[in-house]
């Protein structure tokens, strides 16, 4: 209960710490966004015009940043993050809510398919060191795990949507469909999903290979494990039972902070494929100096890894007594 206590303080103060600097950061931005959003419509207008348009955005001259501070961890804490400046006259909350099924649905189930895939391959490497599987597999998906998201995207979109016409190349549905859920846009969604998820899953699996392979290999070495197989257990018991079970605890946070990360989409994937997630939104945001719609996509991404973290760290604690006692 200590540990928790503790874990769960930490997590309170470092929340703090971000919603801070999350305050701090778009104000030290230069820049003006009602200027911007005057640009990119390639609007011309009078000073007088240009301060109602400030206020209407909030953009406040001389103000007290004290007050101002208070009054955005007010707004915070009842979920008031303002109006889009991209987006205009849409609230923050509604462009958010929108974005997220998309990123969840594709970075989410395609990190938890990497991390499960990834720690069976590594496991299993491990377990039958110098065979078939440990000769390809591991090889292969760590020197694809170095190539950059956009460039293997470039790949797909050229192999697979221009020169061989099999997939879509970009979007998130075809602009014929009518969002709903019936099965056709459904099954849209899955297709048009198939290119970026694939370039996610190669470019990310290696590294859940390489350090469950690793930790298996550190673990076979225990005296558990040989005690294990000194009492004639099945091999397979003892390859799930004593060594996975061990082996995948330090991976425990490193995939919390992945899950948490998945809010943030990747930027990248989506930019190539123009696909409607948060991370197309949150350069959409940067670029249009959209202060309103940059903090609460910077808080979500932040709430989201602290609290995979702290989940985490108690389900380790509950897997290895070891942890409640060096804590």
């Amino acid at each position: 209960m200590r540990f928790i206590l503790r874990r769960t303080g930490f997590f309170l103060f470092t929340m703090w710490a971000a919603v801070t600097v999350n305050f701090v950061i778009p104000r030290l931005m230069p820049g003006n966004p009602a200027l911007a959003m005057i640009a990119r419509y390639k609007g011309h207008i009078n000073g007088q015009a240009l301060k109602a348009l400030e206020l209407l955005f909030g953009v406040k001259a001389h103000v007290n940043i004290v007050s101002e501070y208070f009054t955005y961890l007010d707004n915070i804490i009842h979920g008031r993050f303002g109006t889009s400046y991209t987006f205009f006259p849409e609230s923050v909350s509604h462009e958010v809510l929108q974005a997220i099924p998309w990123t969840l649905g594709l970075v989410g189930v395609t990190t938890i398919l990497a991390f499960i895939l990834g720690t069976l391959i590594g496991l299993v490497s491990a377990w039958r060191r110098g065979g078939l599987l440990d000769s390809m597999l591991p090889p292969i998906f760590v020197i694809t795990s170095a190539f950059p998201y956009f460039w293997i995207a470039l790949l797909c979109v050229w192999l697979f949507g221009i020169k061989l016409n099999w997939l879509p190349e970009f979007g998130g549905y075809a602009y014929q469909s009518t969002p709903g859920w019936q099965w056709s846009f459904i099954s849209d969604v899955l297709v048009h999903s198939i290119l970026p998820a694939t370039t996610i899953l190669v470019t990310s699996i290696g590294g859940w290979i390489l350090t469950m392979r690793n930790n298996v290999i550190s673990v076979l070495g225990e005296d558990y494990v040989r005690m294990a197989r000194a009492k004639g257990l099945k091999p397979w018991t003892v390859m799930w039972g004593y060594a996975g079970r061990n082996a995948i605890l330090p991976n425990l946070t490193g995939f919390a902070m992945s899950l948490g990360f998945v809010v943030s989409g990747a930027i990248l994937v989506e930019f190539v494929f123009n696909y409607p997630g948060v991370g197309w939104m949150l350069l959409d945001a940067v670029s249009n100096e959209d202060y309103p719609l940059m903090q609460a996509l910077f808080l979500l991404i932040t709430l989201a890894v602290l609290t995979a973290v702290l989940l985490a760290d108690i389900a380790t604690a509950l897997l290895d007594a070891r942890t409640r006692d060096l804590a």
